[in-house]
This record gives C-alpha cells, sequence and structure tokens, in this order.
C-alpha cells in the first residue's frame, strides 16, 4: 500500500493536497497505466479525510484525465498515450506552501490550471537555489510543459542559472511576484514601488513625519518597496534617517527579524510609525513591541504590506497594502497557458494594482 501524507495544519486544501500526491505518484510511476488506485475507503484509512474531500480530488483526476472510474470495477490509473489524452503538467516553484503568500499564490494558479482541465506540480524551494535546482532537474525529467517560478533568496545569477535549464528544453517559464533586473520574459507581479509610495504618503498625512522601516534587500518586490518608501518622504521634505532603515541581507528568519525589530523598537522615541516590508514582519515587530511594552498604536503606528488571509484573525488590526496574490497565479497561469498553447509574441508583463486596508494600527498625529 502507497503513503499519502496530507497535513492537516497546512493551509493548503486537503483536496489538494491528495490531488497533488496522486499526480506525483501517477507521473513518478507508482501508480502505472491500467493499475487500480485505493478505494475512497482506503484512502480515508490512510489519511483520515472525508469522503467528499476524496471524492472531489478524485473527480477532479478524472476532468483532468488521469484517472477513469470503471463500473463496478473502481478507480484506475488512465494510459493517456493510448487515449490521446496527453496531460499538461505546469511546475510551479513557490519558496514555501505553509506560510506567507506562496499558498494563496498556488491556489490562484492551481484553480486555474483545473478550469482549463490542466494540473500543476507544486514544489517548494524554501528560497533555496539548491533545493530549486533539485526540483528544476526533477520537473524537466516529469516533462512539464511550462513552469510558473517565484525567484529563490539567491543572488540573481543562480536565478538565471535555474532559468535557463528550462530554456534550453524549450519549457517556457513566467516569473510570479518577483522579477529578476534585465532579464526580458514573461512576468506577474504588482507595482510595489507605487504601493509602497502611497503607503508612506497615508502614513506622512496621518501626521507621521519619522517613519522607520524593516524589510529584505534580497528581493526586488521589496527593494521597490524601500525606492517608494524613499520617494514619499523626500517628496514631502522629510529626511530618510538610515538609523530608522533596517535592511536584511539574507532570507527570511523570524530569529532575525525578532532582532531587527528589537533594535528599531528601541528607537521608538525617534519615530511615530514603522512600515513593515511585508506582513510576516509586521506582527514579528507588534509581539516584540507587546514584549517591549511598546502600544500599538497608542506609541507607534504599525503598517504592513501583502493582507495576508491571517490578518483579520491577529490580535493587532493590521492596516497594510492588499496584494491581488490570487490573481497573480491566476494571470500567471493564464499567461503560461498562452504560451504552451505556441501564442508568440514579445515577453509580457503583467502589473497588477494593489489597494490599501485601513485597519486600527495607524493612529492619526494631531497638528
Amino acid at each position: 500500500m502507497v503513503d499519502i501524507i496530507i497535513d492537516k495544519g497546512s493551509p493548503v486544501p486537503q483536496y489538494f493536497q491528495l490531488q497533488t500526491s496522486l499526480i506525483e505518484q501517477i507521473e513518478q510511476g507508482v501508480f502505472k497505466p491500467n493499475d487500480k488506485i485505493p478505494t475512497e475507503a482506503e484512502i480515508q484509512n490512510m489519511t483520515g479525510l472525508a469522503r467528499a474531500t476524496i471524492r472531489q480530488a478524485i473527480q477532479n483526476l478524472v476532468n483532468m484525465g488521469y484517472l477513469e472510474r470503471r463500473r463496478r470495477l473502481g478507480t484506475f490509473v488512465l494510459d493517456r498515450v493510448q487515449s490521446g489524452k496527453k496531460q499538461t503538467i505546469i511546475g510551479v516553484l513557490v519558496p514555501d506552501i505553509r506560510s506567507g503568500y506562496s499558498p494563496e499564490l498556488a491556489r490562484g494558479a492551481g484553480d486555474e490550471a483545473a478550469q482549463n482541465r490542466h494540473s500543476i506540480i507544486l514544489c517548494n524551494t524554501d528560497d533555496l537555489y539548491v533545493k530549486a535546482n533539485y526540483h528544476v532537474e526533477h520537473l524537466i525529467e516529469t516533462g512539464v510543459s511550462g513552469i510558473i517560478f517565484v525567484p529563490t533568496a539567491s543572488p540573481d545569477e543562480k536565478n538565471l542559472d535555474l532559468i535557463e535549464k528550462f530554456k534550453r528544453k524549450n519549457i517556457p517559464v513566467v516569473l510570479a511576484d518577483r522579477l529578476i533586473p534585465g532579464l526580458d520574459i514573461d512576468s506577474v507581479t504588482t507595482d510595489n514601488f507605487d504601493g509602497a509610495y502611497s503607503l508612506t504618503r497615508y502614513l506622512i498625512d496621518k501626521g507621521h513625519q519619522q517613519i522607520g522601516i524593516i524589510l529584505s534587500m534580497l528581493f526586488s518586490t521589496e527593494r521597490e518597496r524601500l525606492a517608494g518608501y524613499q520617494k514619499a518622504l523626500t517628496e514631502s521634505r522629510l529626511d530618510v534617517d538610515p538609523d530608522l532603515v533596517v535592511t536584511s541581507e539574507g532570507p527570511f528568519s523570524e530569529k532575525d527579524y525578532r532582532e531587527h525589530a528589537r533594535s528599531l523598537l528601541k528607537q521608538h522615541k525617534k519615530m511615530s510609525a514603522i512600515f513593515a516590508g511585508h506582513d510576516r514582519i509586521a506582527f514579528i515587530i507588534a509581539a516584540m513591541a507587546h514584549k517591549m511594552r511598546i502600544d500599538i498604536p497608542g506609541e507607534i503606528s504599525l503598517a504592513g504590506y501583502d493582507d495576508l488571509p491571517f490578518t483579520n484573525s491577529h490580535p493587532v488590526g493590521l492596516t497594510t497594502m492588499h496584494q491581488p496574490i490570487y490573481e497573480i497565479g491566476q494571470q500567471s497561469m493564464n499567461l503560461i497557458l498562452s504560451r504552451i498553447r505556441g501564442k508568440k509574441s514579445a515577453p509580457k508583463k503583467i502589473v497588477l494594482q494593489s489597494y490599501l486596508v485601513e485597519r486600527s494600527s495607524v493612529a492619526t498625529i494631531l497638528k
């Protein structure tokens, strides 16, 4: 009996986890053409999933051309070569399917693929080149038709190396969210410069003149946010205080950002607001402020970026820029499918717009 592991603590829908697991086992030959897969009852015993969840995943795979139901016999792996139903498979490489914006982006891509009767292989890179490279080699061996790629927290040359491996096999690639400077390739992102500029202007209009910021310099998205922050301050004739600009040169780490937050909050008398490069950083700042007995927004206002799904359920009602992450996944899938279908044109660069979501973490300073 094969192993099917479902992470019930993951934000990824359980039917989608089961669906992905079965696709991988079919593609790797664990289940061969005409093999009978486990029954719903057997899968339920292995995974603890509800029958309705199992039925949804199985039906999706029937729709995609992976499986067929045979009356009174069970569900079997379809021989797609003989049936002529060769499946288009798209690889989706994201930093971490368990956290951040990756679950929402993958859901958008996966839903759009299913709508078009295609499937995805979802790969976690953990923002590491070595792990991404492993998945790249596996995806090429699998025979994927296209790739949606969120560049890793590695130098641009390393990410370019990964893209070149696909290009040598004539596998089209779409960059999602993060870009690589100077690379002329299909991409879907948001206007991070304008979003950060607008958010900083919002803080200034609320009366804040000393605004700290914490973010990473590894990614194009956050570098653009820093530039937008700086432009808003200089246009308002406010100083960009280097002591209030905290940047990280490494991948996201809660431990590192707790130290960054502590360092910046020690200077809280010098500022009235903090702009966090993304929501996970904002909530680390909020937790550290609570530990240091600094009231938000009474002593320090706080704003984030992304508007992740957990934002509403956190004790801090976080004011943030909403990014259309689900739509980035959808649009990336639409773009890669158009390339797979043979559409020839110059690289397409889709830029979606973000918008401000006001909650309770930003106070107004009376002039």
